[in-house]
């Protein structure tokens, strides 16, 4: 099966609600590695790499978790995988 990377960041009100941590539990139902962290803007980055009918489940996931409230924007981008990615973590 082919990998893919996805990048994805969100907007809204997404830092100082938990989003990171609800973000590394759902993950962990998914066959992917990557990290998610917030970034000095107000949105956080999230990086994975799987199988795209993964990602796209995984992506499907956030959105429809009790996180989707917390979502005003989401700017995805699907590319090659570049490895280096263990697990999946928070990032400080």
């Amino acid at each position: 099966m082919k990998r893919h990377r996805l990048r994805v960041y969100y907007s809204g009100r997404v830092q100082g609600v938990g989003f990171r941590y609800r973000v590394k539990n759902l993950a962990t139902g998914f066959a992917l590695v990557g990290w998610v962290k917030n970034l000095a803007d107000g949105r956080v980055e999230l990086l994975a790499e799987g199988e795209a009918a993964e990602l796209a489940a995984f992506q499907a996931a956030i959105r429809e978790s009790e996180l989707g409230r917390w979502i005003g924007g989401e700017a995805a981008n699907l590319g090659a995988p570049e490895g280096g990615l263990c697990g999946f973590d928070i990032v400080r």
